[in-house]
């Protein structure tokens, strides 16, 4: 059986379609015929009678059949069916049927760190998901499923493996969803990923096929740690306090940096994880300033995250021409469901849109507490959709539950855990 990701699609709910709603464009079309009146003398009240006549006279598009034959010429610019006011809005909002959330589904897809030896150990006897791995294994020229179960660890950690070994397990743990629980599929009304997990996203919403996904994929590795070998750099967790001073802390870094002439010195936050809780990527020199004098800025930890190059800074400015060319050398189209964006923190709005900040990502911070926010906005008392987090590793649906705990109540994962 041929996985449905293979082939770049996913079937949509009529439901989905009801609830997408019409937006008009911002090009609004006034045209308006006048009954002209008679102007007679340059008296004042003459005119104004005049002003009043005309705009009392004027089309206002309210009814659209002409009333005789003579009138035929008068068409509206607007497509029959158009909403005109807010009172066909409200009668269309009436007649919509309501989605219960707790019949949809949100899924989520995690990124770099997620490997582990053994990180797809319980697909290897799930057919579907064996065939994904071995079309990735025919692509990429070696045995994919045996390094993700086996090692070594060594190779694993690579940033060169571990991509393609994460966004492969991430789609196979989602036709094993999709087979074991089709409606959760089928009822998603959004998805997310984080940095890496957001082209695993975007194959699920059908904007990238799955062979495009991996070339992708690829690339990207190659080319941040190419990056990473001209800039050296790292990443490093905090934990800080309301009075921590972190941007005080990152310049003060930075400027220790320039005075002692470090090449390309940067420092800033990377990664918006939750509240209390940053990644911080920066030059190799400003991470060990941080580390010898974060007391000084009343910030409570700092770890650094083992093999990480300096992801989401400058420093992987070398890195974005070449994913911007695989990125036009493969097929993108409009996203079938809603895809949020680590750059902005916002959904993708269009393919373009895709092209434009994908290649951004390299440079720029994961929004990713703020898309949770915008993922999981909802009304006083209104149900949450139930929260999947698809892929080895259940570090996303931590992060959850610290920045949203009822949105975590209603989550679940699948997808292998790495044994203590």
């Amino acid at each position: 059986m041929i996985p449905n990701i293979f082939r770049g699609s996913l079937s949509r709910p009529k439901s989905y379609c009801l609830n997408r709603g019409i937006k008009l464009k911002s090009r609004d079309f006034h045209r308006s015929a006048f009954v002209t009146n008679k102007i007679e003398d340059n008296s004042v009240q003459n005119n104004k009678q005049t002003i009043k006549n005309l705009l009392e006279s004027s089309a206002a598009f309210v009814e659209t059949s002409p009333k005789q034959s003579l009138d035929e010429w008068a068409t509206l610019p607007y497509v029959e069916g158009t909403i005109l006011s807010k009172k066909d809005r409200n009668d269309m909002d009436i007649q919509r049927p309501k989605i219960d959330p707790r019949d949809t589904s949100i899924i989520l897809f995690p990124g770099q760190g997620a490997q582990f030896v053994g990180m797809a150990k319980s697909l290897e006897n799930v057919p579907v998901a064996k065939d994904l791995f071995d079309y990735a294994s025919e692509i990429l020229n070696y045995d994919l499923l045996k390094l993700c179960n086996k090692g070594p660890a060594k190779e694993l950690d690579d940033i060169r493996y571990s991509h393609v070994a994460i966004m492969t397990a991430s789609l196979a743990n989602l036709e094993l969803l999709r087979e074991e629980r089709p409606d959760a599929v089928l009822n998603c009304v959004a998805t997310a990923g984080f940095s890496l997990g957001e082209i695993t996203a975007l194959v699920f919403a059908g904007a990238l096929q799955f062979g495009d996904a991996l070339h992708l994929v690829q690339v990207r590795a190659e080319a941040i740690h190419a990056a990473a070998e001209i800039y050296k750099g790292g990443m490093a967790s905090i934990y800080f306090r309301p009075d921590s001073r972190v941007i005080e802390a990152c310049q003060k870094a930075k400027e220790w940096c320039l005075k002692n002439n470090v090449e390309r010195a940067e420092c800033l936050i990377s990664n918006f994880m939750f509240p209390r809780y940053k990644v911080l990527s920066g030059s190799e020199e400003a991470l060990q300033y941080l580390e010898e004098n974060f007391k000084k800025f009343r910030i409570g930890s700092i770890k650094r995250i083992k093999n990480a190059p300096a992801c989401h800074s400058i420093l992987m400015e070398p890195a974005v021409e070449p994913v911007r060319s695989a990125l036009e050398h493969i097929h993108v189209t409009d996203p079938l469901i809603r895809v949020y964006s680590n750059v902005s923190g916002k959904m993708y709005m269009s393919a373009e849109h895709i092209l434009k900040l994908l290649p951004e990502q390299l440079v720029k911070p994961v929004k990713w507490e703020q898309t949770m926010h915008m993922l999981y906005a909802r009304r006083h008392k209104e149900y949450f959709p139930r929260t999947i987090v698809c892929g080895p590793g259940v570090a996303l649906r931590s992060i959850l539950r610290s920045i949203n705990s009822k949105a975590w109540q209603q989550s679940i994962h699948i997808g292998d855990r790495k044994r203590k």
